[in-house]
């Protein structure tokens, strides 16, 4: 099976399970390859839509029912939870519909707006129309890009179906290196938001 056949068969259940688990690198990837061929874009739209819409979904649920139980047991997500809930105070419509554009948010976001008592058909349409909305506009830059790879291979004068395998494996790697530097930012900042826990005691 060539790469071609591979993303052609399978490239819209990654989509969909790239941007139920975070998304942007998924459907970039997805963008690029409908530019490319080897994809339809109002696909890549509609799985990404799917994807994400259910992800935001179940955690609001959870939160609903189960968010508070979570946050206590979880002291060091209190600094994103009160970032969150402060934000939902001040503006409920603009956190539900904009979070999924936040890196590092789209999970805990919605589970604390099922926590916070947010109605069910309100967090639903507003999820929604976000969900299309960065569902779109991301696909879009994917696009973008796989135009400019068609610019570049038009200049080359090389056949395109060379670049798949490298854009997929430098997917991978961006999406690996960047999980391990939010990691390590994380672990750094934790030990100074103990020392300011314990200066506030004082």
């Amino acid at each position: 099976m060539t790469t071609h056949d591979l993303i052609s068969t399978y490239g819209y259940a990654g989509v969909l399970i790239g941007t139920f688990l975070e998304g942007d690198i998924a459907l970039i990837l997805g963008g690029i390859f409908a530019r490319l061929g080897d994809l339809e874009w109002s696909g890549v739209v509609l799985a990404s839509f799917i994807g994400a819409y259910t992800s935001d979904q179940f955690f609001y649920y959870v939160g609903r029912h189960k968010g508070m139980q979570i946050f206590n047991r979880r002291p060091k997500l209190r600094e994103r939870t009160e970032r969150v809930f402060r934000h939902l105070r001040k503006n409920e419509m603009l956190v539900a519909i904009a979070f999924r554009f936040v890196y590092g948010f789209r999970i805990i976001t919605p589970l604390l707006i099922g926590a916070s008592g947010v109605r069910r058909g309100r967090f639903a349409l507003l999820n929604g129309f976000g969900v299309l909305l960065w569902a779109t506009l991301v696909s879009t830059i994917g696009y973008l890009m796989g135009e400019a790879i068609m610019r570049i291979k038009s200049l080359l004068f090389q056949e395109v179906k060379h670049y798949r395998l490298p854009i997929l494996i430098g997917a991978l790697l961006i999406v690996g290196i960047t999980h391990l530097v939010m990691w390590r930012l994380r672990k750094r900042r934790l030990p100074v938001m103990e020392a300011a826990d314990v200066l506030r005691d004082k």
